[in-house]
């Protein structure tokens, strides 16, 4: 029984495990389908679709607005995912691209994602010039969104 739960686990990771490229569907701002694959982007949180910050006092929608830059990003565009790993939702964890530009970078560093250190450190640097430039999230407060999601609001 062992065994076969072993087998089934390896295949149905193994199954999300591929490099892909297609026209992307946004679902936020670190989540994108591509071909009917689900991608998480790696190595970045974005703010849920529900969070709110506040800039100057004033509150904002910023995880709707951190799903409008990706849209913004990949609206008409072949986006390119390459990885190696499924998470434990079966999505594909990929750095993706639009030619050239690192999507997961270019939400980072304008401050529509954070670096998700738990997992990589591969985007501190971006991250550190959008606090510095005070770009999206930086611009006021917000919770990260691994806070938010465990109830911290």
């Amino acid at each position: 029984m062992k065994r076969l739960l072993a087998i089934l686990l390896f295949l149905i990771s193994s199954a999300a495990v591929a490099d892909i490229t297609g026209s992307a569907d946004v679902i936020d701002g670190d989540t994108i389908n591509i071909n009917d694959m689900r991608i998480r982007l790696n190595g970045i949180d974005s703010l849920e679709i529900d969070q709110i910050c506040r800039t100057n006092g004033l509150i904002w929608h910023c995880g709707v607005e951190a799903t409008k830059a990706m849209r913004h990003l990949t609206k008409g565009k072949t986006v390119t995912c390459i990885g190696n790993t499924a998470d434990q939702y079966g999505r594909l964890i990929a750095n993706c691209f639009v030619g050239d530009l690192n999507l997961n970078a270019t939400m980072v560093e304008s401050g529509m994602a954070l670096a998700y250190r738990h997992y990589s450190l591969e985007y501190v640097s971006q991250e550190y010039l959008a606090r510095q430039a005070k770009q999206g999230l930086w611009s006021g407060e917000f919770i990260a969104p691994w806070y938010w999601r465990k109830g911290k609001r």
